[in-house]
């Protein structure tokens, strides 16, 4: 009695899946104000994580080296404990 079930379910997971899909695709393919405007927000945003990526491929070993803390200690130049405080 569960397989059914569960063959059910996934078998209305995949159904609806699959009108979804169809749905955007007659979207995509309309010649729509909205359409066009999520057309170009998002190849807007995929050029923007592309560039992202490159950039910080070139300049991500220098923005690193910048803000990476150098010297003594776990923190860079900072003490292990407060020297008021005393140790535990």
């Amino acid at each position: 009695m569960e397989e059914s079930w569960d063959f059910e379910f996934l078998s209305r997971i995949a159904d609806s899946c699959l009108s979804f899909i169809s749905e955007f695709v007659d979207d995509w393919l309309a010649n729509d104000m909205r359409v066009s405007i999520f057309k170009i927000l998002l190849s807007w945003l995929i050029f923007s994580l592309i560039a992202i990526h490159f950039a910080w491929k070139v300049y991500g070993n220098t923005v690193n080296d910048m803000y990476y803390r150098q010297g003594a200690g776990q923190n860079g130049g900072t003490p292990e404990a407060a020297s008021h405080l005393g140790g535990w």
